[in-house]
């Protein structure tokens, strides 16, 4: 699978009841964690101060990246997403296969 940096800001539409809020946030926890379960949730954090996220996603590509896996989201009606797909890059410290 191949990685996508994500940024989500999440924009609660203007007359939304606090019941729908509370209702779609507990269903999002639910399935970020079944994302997480497959593979396709790597990492997720939110920078300090700041309402949106910036997550690291897999998926085969980015039309699956959309479709099958951030399209799932109960809050994604109201998410505006930037996508960026990554490559390892040669000097990852962190790279698979041990090499510098």
């Amino acid at each position: 699978m191949r990685e996508f940096l994500v940024e989500i800001t999440t924009d609660i539409p203007e007359g939304t009841g606090q019941d729908e809020v509370d209702r779609r946030r507990a269903a999002e926890a639910v399935r970020a964690g079944e994302l997480a379960a497959t593979g396709h949730l790597f990492r997720l954090w939110r920078p300090v101060g700041e309402l949106r996220s910036i997550g690291v996603w897999l998926a085969d590509d980015e039309a699956e990246l959309h479709e099958k896996v951030l399209g799932t989201l109960p809050l994604r009606p109201w998410m505006t997403l930037t996508v960026t797909p990554l490559e390892p890059h040669p000097n990852d410290p962190g790279r698979a296969d041990g090499t510098r």
